[in-house]
Formats: C-alpha cells, sequence, structure tokens
C-alpha cells in the first residue's frame, strides 16, 4: 500500500509559518535533494488554502534552472485539494469534499508510488488525528520564530513516533525521519 509522507519545514520552536503566514525562512539547499524525495511520490494531498498559494506556484523568471525543475516536477504529480467548501476547482487537482478516511484508503488502494501529504496545518492536523501519516519527514530549520503556525496543535491522541535516520545539512537544517508507532 502506498504510504503517506508529511514532508515539511518546521522551525526549532515547532511552527510551520511565521506570525504573519511567512515561510521564507525555510532553506532549500541543494545538498538537501528535493528531487530525490520528488521522485518517490506521484500525488500531493493540499489544504485548500495551500493549494492556492503553492499548487501552481511558478518561480520568478530569474530563479535557478534547478528550482525551475522543482517546482515542474512538484506541478506533474496528481493533486488531491481537501476543502470543506464545496467548489468546481481549477480543473488542475481533483477537489475532495467528503471523509478524509474514505477518500484517502480509495486513493492509497491505487497504484502507484508514495504520497506527500503537503499541508497546510489543518490538513495534517487531519491527518494526524485520524493516524494516516504513515512516514513523518521534518527538517527542523535553525530559527526560533517566537509564533505562527504550530505543527502540532489540538491533537486528539498522543502519537508515539520511532526515528528511522537523520541528517544534518550544510545550511544546519536537521532532517528527522519517524514512523508512528502502531
Amino acid at each position: 500500500m502506498r504510504k503517506i509522507i508529511a514532508d515539511l519545514a518546521v522551525s526549532l520552536d515547532g511552527f510551520i509559518e511565521g506570525p504573519n503566514g511567512e515561510t521564507d525562512w525555510c532553506i532549500l539547499d541543494d545538498d538537501m535533494d528535493m528531487e530525490a524525495f520528488i521522485d518517490t511520490v506521484d500525488t500531493i494531498f493540499y489544504g485548500r488554502v495551500s493549494y492556492d498559494a503553492w499548487g501552481n506556484f511558478e518561480p520568478e523568471a530569474t530563479a535557478s534552472p534547478a528550482e525551475k525543475q522543482l517546482w515542474h516536477n512538484v506541478h506533474s504529480r496528481k493533486k488531491y485539494v481537501f476543502s470543506k467548501q464545496a467548489g468546481a476547482g481549477d480543473g488542475k487537482a481533483t477537489f475532495i469534499h467528503t471523509d478524509i478516511k474514505t477518500a484517502v484508503a480509495a486513493i492509497r488502494q491505487q497504484e502507484g508510488k508514495d504520497i506527500w501529504l503537503y499541508g497546510g496545518a489543518g490538513l495534517i492536523r487531519s491527518f494526524m488525528n485520524a493516524d494516516l501519516i504513515d512516514v513523518y519527514r521534518l527538517s527542523v530549520h535553525p530559527l526560533v520564530l517566537g509564533g505562527g503556525i504550530p505543527l502540532f496543535r489540538d491533537l486528539q491522541q498522543r502519537i508515539n513516533l520511532q526515528l528511522l535516520h537523520s541528517h544534518v545539512f550544510r545550511s544546519g537544517v536537521v532532517q528527522l525521519v519517524y514512523k508512528p508507532v502502531r
């Protein structure tokens, strides 16, 4: 069965966005090899707000060829948007307004690679509370935001995790990869 991987940037104090929704603090170094991660997934799950911000994001013309290729590869994946608001969508993603567990179970049974749970915070929390995440891949950035949108809030139960591996990048970002202990 396909795994759902929550791959997230998080500040040292546990925030995934700053106080004003900013993510400009996120570091993407070449030694992080996001391309290798993107190659392991063929599907991306978004919440509505995250999809509106990043689902069709195009880097600036001055962006490096590597960044442009990364976003091209991200956009070539199948996209699902989980939203409480009914709507037709934009034709580039499948919008899901039904029960998350039922929809996810059907998608997981399809042939394919793993699934990237992109976010946002509300969707990630829903997946955590429904015990739908198979791998937590957290890239802890070397800064303290002091406020913003926390990764772990309003959880219905404790989530015990087992460390699979860790890696320290040149930038000081520490990537921790866990699986839930079920």
